[in-house]
């Protein structure tokens, strides 16, 4: 889902995506979050300590990052690994955790083999093999999520359903990968129902292979929803959402310019 589809927004508590600036700022906004996320859980029957907030910090410059770090910030989620990589070496001298959740080609594979911690759009096996020989290399391990397309629209990056089994099946070879669970990024829409079936679809595929073989996916996690569709994202079964502009503010370029083939 596409946090920057005006039509599909979840306006925070004061009905804007309020800007923060201040450590004081992050607080307030991420406590709204959190609130939420607990309503949420509530109204689904869930237990709200097994969903992660994923702050997204992306085009956040390194002074408002700091701050929210000082707000209690301490994992972050990036599309671009470039920015990614940049920020977390002039950041270095704090206890940040990196996930990169954006598109990836193999030959930056070198660049998150070196600094993050998660990565959540892993479809293709070029990029799994690129990852794991780079990760060997530096004696490290990645906690990965794999991506599906559950919208089935061209412009979304992810594998097609129908094909993860069969993905999953291949990923054991790479020893340094350690599947996490899925992610998907949901249809481009203010219709909610249409929304909440792809979240659906990704909880069945989830499902399916645990019951297929429980070793394939790992710890069977979801990361799906953002600050537009998070709250719809927990009640079927989301385990991490990613929230960008409800906690860092409204951004001024649109989300098709972070989702880009070359990002």
């Amino acid at each position: 889902m596409d946090e920057d589809q005006a039509a599909n927004e979840g306006p925070n508590h004061n009905g804007q995506y309020a800007t923060a600036t201040t450590a004081e700022d992050f607080r307030i906004n991420i406590a709204e979050v959190n609130r939420r996320i607990e309503t949420a859980a509530v109204r689904a029957g869930r237990d709200s300590s097994e969903i992660e907030l994923l702050p997204v910090s992306k085009t956040v410059p390194q002074e408002r990052i700091r701050e929210a770090v000082a707000a209690g910030c301490h994992k972050l989620g990036e599309n671009k690994v470039q920015e990614a990589f940049r920020k977390s070496a002039e950041m270095s001298d704090l206890d940040i955790d990196w996930a990169v959740i954006g598109h990836l080609q193999s030959n930056k594979a070198r660049e998150v083999a070196k600094f993050a911690s998660e990565f959540q759009a892993l479809d293709r096996l070029k990029v799994a093999a690129a990852l794991d020989r780079r990760l060997e290399a530096a004696g490290r391990s990645l906690d990965v999520y794999v991506q599906v397309n559950t919208s089935a629209e061209e412009s979304k990056f992810g594998m097609p359903p129908e094909e993860l089994l069969n993905f999953l099946r291949e990923l054991p070879q790479f020893p340094t990968l350690n599947v996490q669970g899925l992610m998907t990024l949901a249809v481009f829409s203010s219709d909610l129902d249409r929304v909440r079936t792809c979240f659906q679809s990704l909880r069945a595929l989830r499902d399916q292979a645990q019951e297929t073989d429980p070793e394939l996916i790992g710890a069977g996690k979801l990361s799906m929803g953002m600050s537009g569709d998070y709250e719809v994202a927990i009640e079927e079964g989301a385990n991490c959402v990613r929230v960008g502009q409800s906690i860092f503010g409204k951004r001024a370029l649109p989300d098709s310019y972070y989702w880009p083939e070359n990002g």
